[in-house]
């Protein structure tokens, strides 16, 4: 019997070596634009050198936690770069949250140090005193106290990388809508596979350039690392705005971003859009929550066939499934409602609740293995064993596969209502909504009522100067999903509330409705 053998010559690659790497290959290109300044590869490099050493001054050591609470910016790229390499542990805070999320987050992930922006971290205040293990809190910025004064000084010894592929180098504190954030624990393994998972999936030209107006703490950085394994431009905006997003594009001949589907729908709506010479994307991504299949086919007429839908989670960063922009051209209505097909080498499956395989066509919960997969959630071993359950992470998200093997999300657990005792599935309620032409978003939730238990209720955005009938939005769902699915009464908004991060927050329209349905005429200010 031929019996394996293990040394240190087999173990996994890390991040950090990866990065280190790529910031080394092409000195001279441009490595990065913000809105200040542009870096060379070679200046990049000095400036994370100058991060990870100025980190070590402080007393950090390998996995440490070493937070931010800034807007995208060349520096926050080069210290989250640096702790990749160095071996610290990255938590990115959104700028958009609460006081009291930031202060939990620090509180719970024990940081020992926060760099950020002053109109941020003033609103902190005396609240960081709840952070006792808090030792630094300083200032992107080169005036006196800030992080990068007189940076000059840490400009060595070469950067080296340390830390193995199971070492622990980012936290990704869930958006906490439902409850308690969670801080996500992503290795050097999980977070290379990420990249690596990216680069073998799409095609990505040599000098590719790459806008994040997303921020790069969240889905839009994923696209950061395989730009640099290319030799390519990241330019970095500080949120969207439509027309600087299309003069951006225009301007920098972009071929690859990052959107979420409520920046999707302003450009689709905004008539500079069809003005505007995109010819230079090649890959327009979209995800990080669900986009409906009728504003996707308006995308494509827009846009051409450059979409890609990628489908992820926290714990499973970005890439589990993708549609690609071969998948979109067929521009078949099912399949544009679609999340696409596993990345390479990822082992999905739906399950039913004995972590059994369903049949195609049959709903589950969708499931998968892989080096992709968190390491478990920071400080809560209960909730790690459950979302591991029988080896497998359990994503939350019902679905089904058809027999080409396309996944269809149709709801999250937590978002599925259950009325009169039949599941209505809310993604699926939203897509038929979003297919009148006066639909410009709709979401879909449960409310409590006497006699159904719950009743669905649909929140809808119609376009600028437009309206919808509720009757009739009411008899599109009931051909298409039967009268159980069907909304019992139609809500119109002038938005709907998004979470920082661009989605729906399903939990403040709860909170909203939570008495009902409104007896009163259904339109909300």
């Amino acid at each position: 019997m031929i019996e394996s053998t293990h040394s240190t010559v087999h173990q996994g690659g890390t991040l950090g070596a990866w990065l280190l790497q790529a910031l080394q290959r092409h000195p001279e290109r441009i490595a990065v634009i913000d809105e200040s300044r542009a870096l060379s590869y070679r200046e990049l490099l000095a400036l994370v050198t100058q991060a990870a050493n100025k980190l070590e001054s402080l007393g950090l050591q390998q996995g440490d936690v070493v937070a931010q609470l800034s807007g995208n910016r060349i520096e926050m790229l080069a210290v989250m770069a640096a702790a990749y390499i160095r071996g610290f542990c990255s938590v990115t805070l959104h700028p958009m949250g609460s006081v009291q999320d930031h202060v939990l987050t620090l509180q719970d992930c024990q940081a020992r140090v926060l760099i950020g922006e002053s109109v941020y971290v003033s609103r902190l205040g005396t609240e960081l005193s709840r952070c006792p293990q808090l030792r630094q809190c300083l200032l992107h910025s080169d005036a006196e106290g800030g992080f990068w004064h007189h940076a000059d000084v840490f400009s060595g010894p070469a950067l080296q990388q340390r830390g193995g592929s199971e070492s622990i180098v980012r936290l990704a504190y869930t958006g906490g809508t439902t409850g308690r954030s969670k801080g996500v624990m992503l290795s050097n393994r999980a977070m290379l596979h990420n990249t690596q998972l990216w680069l073998s999936a799409l095609a990505w030209p040599d000098g590719v350039r790459t806008l994040c107006s997303a921020p790069i703490s969240h889905g839009a950085g994923s696209l950061v690392y395989p730009t640099f394994a290319r030799g390519g431009t990241v330019v970095l905006e500080r949120g969207f705005e439509v027309g600087r997003w299309l003069d951006t594009v225009q301007r920098e001949r972009i071929g690859f971003t990052f959107i979420v589907p409520t920046m999707l729908y302003a450009l689709l709506d905004d008539p500079r859009t069809a003005l505007a010479d995109l010819s230079s994307l090649q890959a327009l991504v979209y995800g990080a929550a669900p986009a409906s299949p009728a504003r996707i086919r308006q995308a494509l007429d827009c846009f051409g066939p450059v979409l890609v839908q990628t489908f992820g989670q926290s714990e499973a960063p970005n890439t589990i499934l993708l549609l690609d922009q071969h998948d979109h051209e067929s521009a078949d209505a099912r399949r544009l409602a679609s999340a696409g097909r596993p990345f390479p080498g990822l082992d999905v499956a739906l399950l039913d609740p004995h972590n059994k395989p369903v049949a195609v066509g049959e709903i589950g919960e969708l499931c998968l293995r892989g080096p992709l997969v968190m390491s478990g959630y920071w400080g809560q071993d209960a909730q790690t064993a459950q979302a591991l359950a029988g080896g497998w992470l359990h994503t939350g998200d019902m679905g089904m596969q058809d027999a080409q093997g396309y996944f269809f999300i149709v709801d999250r657990k937590k978002d599925m209502v259950i009325s009169g005792g039949f599941n209505v599935y809310a993604r699926e309620v939203e897509d038929v909504l979003c297919t009148h032409p006066n639909v410009s978003q709709a979401a879909v939730i449960g409310v409590p009522d006497d006699k159904w238990g719950e009743a669905v209720l649909a929140v809808v955005v119609t376009r600028s100067g437009t309206m919808a009938d509720p009757a009739q939005l009411q008899r599109m769902v009931r051909d298409a999903k039967g009268p159980i699915s069907t909304p019992k009464q139609v809500v119109y908004v002038r938005e709907l509330p998004v979470t920082g991060l661009g989605k729906v927050d399903k939990k403040a329209l709860r909170k909203l409705f939570a008495d009902g349905i409104p007896k009163s005429e259904p339109v909300v200010d």
